[in-house]
């Protein structure tokens, strides 16, 4: 009888209402843009799309990492150190070791997965929470690369341990970074690229089904005998692999390996995974959803800087920007509690 009278009161959401949280987020999207593209003439010019895509491809590699670490319930913020580091052992391969594109590339990549292994052994096998193992490790990767750089940037020319350095960035290296093909940036359609495969992967195999599965409810994917632990050892090895892609498009398109470089994308590559965790009132990590989550946050600092607003002014904007998108869809949820 009780329950009876307590599905009485419940009000209907109207269809507005629920339209509005499913695809409020989205609507904030637009109506930023729209809201730049008003107030300056130059924001929807082809040149400046360009570059707001060339600004979010390497955001959205360590967004992509940080939503596979989601999808398994676990949360990864050494991104933006395994990015730095990507960064110095590519520069280092080319300039300080004088190596060809294979091994310049594959260097970075094998540091991605080392840090993504050593995630995963802290959180598996050590059963340390996922956001202070991550938090450690991202402490000990910005201390190995700048342990091994000395603190200084790596760039054509640096004066060496034994004179100056001799190795350059090799043209097919920063091809990844600045070439066009028929005037779409390289960087932007690697970007598309992995994301469409990450989004095949997650939504149409059974590895990314069962990830899913694990990151709803570990205990029932045992049952069903999911090898739980494997899967989230898997999710931190891309995690890491993505955030050392990441790594590389960014050496390539700045030309130098420059400490810490990753670190200032952390927070904006979170601030993707979760706009995208929330988007759709799905309330679950989305490839889709990290790449528009990652397209508001470069049209936000891009449309800021165009009307000149101070970089320290635009973190509060933005957040409040963010706020405003993830209440939308995370308040449908508790609606319908």
């Amino acid at each position: 009888m009780d329950t009876v009278k307590t599905l009485r009161t419940v009000k209907p959401i109207h269809p507005l209402t629920s339209y509005l949280f499913r695809y409020g987020a989205v609507l904030i999207i637009l109506g930023v843009i729209a809201f730049f593209s008003i107030t300056n003439d130059h924001f929807l010019t082809y040149s400046n799309l360009k570059d707001i895509l060339k600004a979010i491809s390497i955001t959205t590699f360590l967004a992509l990492g940080v939503t596979f670490s989601l999808v398994v319930d676990g949360f990864d913020i050494s991104v933006g150190s395994t990015t730095s580091l990507a960064t110095i052992a590519a520069a280092s391969a080319l300039v300080l070791h004088r190596q060809e594109l294979l091994i310049t590339l594959l260097v970075p990549l094998l540091c991605g997965i080392g840090v993504g292994l050593f995630n995963a052994f802290l959180v598996v096998k050590v059963k340390l929470p996922d956001l202070l193992a991550t938090l450690a490790v991202m402490y000990i990767v910005n201390g190995i690369q700048m342990t091994y750089t000395k603190g200084y940037s790596i760039y054509e020319g640096m004066a060496g341990t034994g004179g100056e350095a001799t190795g350059k960035f090799i043209p097919s290296f920063l091809f990844i970074g600045q070439g066009e093909v028929l005037g779409i940036p390289v960087a932007v359609l690697l970007m598309l690229l992995f994301v469409g495969l990450a989004y095949i992967f997650l939504e149409k195999t059974t590895f990314g089904r069962h990830m899913y599965m694990v990151g709803g409810n570990a205990e029932a994917a045992n049952l069903f005998g999911i090898p739980v632990n494997r899967y989230r050892v898997l999710a931190y090895v891309i995690s890491g692999l993505f955030a050392a892609l990441g790594g590389i498009v960014l050496a390539s398109r700045i030309g130098t390996g420059q400490v810490s470089a990753g670190a200032p994308l952390l927070m904006d590559a979170v601030a993707s995974a979760y706009i995208g965790f929330a988007l759709f009132g799905e309330k679950r990590p989305s490839v889709v959803g990290t790449l528009l989550g990652s397209i508001l946050i470069g049209v936000l600092l891009n449309g800021l800087t165009m009307m000149n607003v101070p970089y320290f002014a635009q973190d509060i904007i933005k957040g409040s920007i963010l706020v405003l998108a993830l209440t939308f869809s995370f308040l449908r949820k508790e609606r319908s509690a």
